[in-house]
């Protein structure tokens, strides 16, 4: 049996959390894993991971320009056997690879998860990741990513085999579980339309952008609502929806691990991302048969079939999001709303995107 570790940020909820999370059940007993958070802390889905046989979770941190985490980082490899070592920091692995090619560590693998640069952009940051970069590029035996944006973006000119796409995968069936929802929670009424949206706060995500459209079609529709869910969402919203008296149909959750209770509640999902590798979010509302309107950058244009890119607009445009979404909320119940569920569940077969990252390791 293979040891593997496995190198993350943390185990906050996030796409890339879910992601590994999701791999590990689907092989579980089939891998001996190790997840080392390299931000020196947990999260939030430690205790669902604790669940995986045989897992070690280790906090340690391994900084940006961190010499005494690097040191530590070579320590520990030195105490334990690894068979492969997957880095899922995209340039920020360049210095794990390079650790791991130093203690004898045959596969090293690179997974980015994001298709542009997360970090305010200045000289001494931009000469930094390049520097980076390049120790990914000599010492990764294998690059990946979850969407040829993120390659392209990162990687322009690929000259090997090294480099290859695997798209997220998502078991349905273990996903769409419940069947319950959260309108009477909320007070929400049944008749109600509710759109919805799934995200940490975060830049990358817009919510600059939900909060606009929830605003203008909450002022139009008095039986239309919005549910904002994501960590950090709560915090940022919650006194700016109260000053303008919004609290009976803009409704911010926190974090929830019942992400599935939250789409069973709406009838469209808004996603106007900035920046995406792959993501999650999108697919599991595309799985739970919601209509979407989403931004047209190319890492979702990859996720949605071409028939559906006319519900995909610039992230900034909000005027034509709210027509969409309008629409939507004029059309429900129609054979206009084509959803795109069965489309999603055999495009993300777990068994079949899984198993093309399990034979890399």
């Amino acid at each position: 049996m293979r040891t593997v570790l496995f190198i993350v940020n943390d185990l906050n909820s996030g796409g890339i959390e879910n992601y590994l999370l999701r791999f590990l059940q689907h092989y579980d007993g089939k891998i001996l894993p190790t997840v080392l958070c390299k931000s020196g802390t947990t999260g939030v889905l430690e205790s669902v991971y604790s669940k995986i046989t045989n897992i070690q979770i280790i906090p340690l941190r391994v900084g940006f320009i961190d010499f005494g985490g690097f040191n530590s980082f070579l320590k520990f490899l030195r105490s334990n056997h690894f068979d492969t070592v997957v880095d899922f920091t995209g340039n920020f692995a360049g210095l794990t690879m390079l650790g791991a090619y130093h203690r004898g560590v045959k596969k090293r693998i690179t997974f980015y998860r994001g298709s542009t640069n997360h970090f305010k952009e200045d000289f001494i940051r931009l000469t930094y990741n390049y520097l980076i970069s390049r120790l990914v590029l000599k010492y990764s035996t294998d690059i990946l990513s979850n969407s040829h944006a993120a390659l392209k973006f990162f990687f322009k000119n690929r000259s090997d085999g090294r480099f290859d796409v695997i798209y997220n995968g998502i078991d349905a069936s273990r996903f769409l579980d419940c069947n319950e929802d959260l309108r009477n929670e909320l007070g929400i009424p049944d008749d109600a339309f509710v759109i919805g949206h799934v995200g940490r706060f975060a830049r990358e995500k817009n919510h600059t952008a939900v909060f606009e459209v929830a605003k203008e079609l909450c002022a139009k529709y008095k039986d239309l609502y919005f549910i904002l869910c994501g960590k950090g969402v709560e915090e940022a919203f919650a006194e700016q929806i109260k000053r303008l008296k919004l609290e009976r149909q803009i409704r911010v959750l926190g974090y929830r691990n019942d992400v599935v209770k939250v789409l069973n509640s709406l009838d469209a999902f808004y996603f106007p991302s900035i920046s995406e590798g792959q993501p999650n979010a999108l697919i599991e509302a595309l799985i739970a048969g919601l209509p979407i309107v989403a931004s047209n950058i190319e890492s979702i244009l990859e996720t949605i079939p071409e028939s559906h890119h006319k519900f995909l607009v610039s992230p900034e445009d909000t005027e034509t999001a709210v027509v969409l979404l309008e629409s939507l909320y004029k059309n429900r119940n129609t054979e206009s709303q084509v959803s795109l569920k069965d489309w999603a569940i055999k495009n993300y077969d777990p068994v079949i995107l899984f198993k093309k990252f399990y034979d890399k390791i």
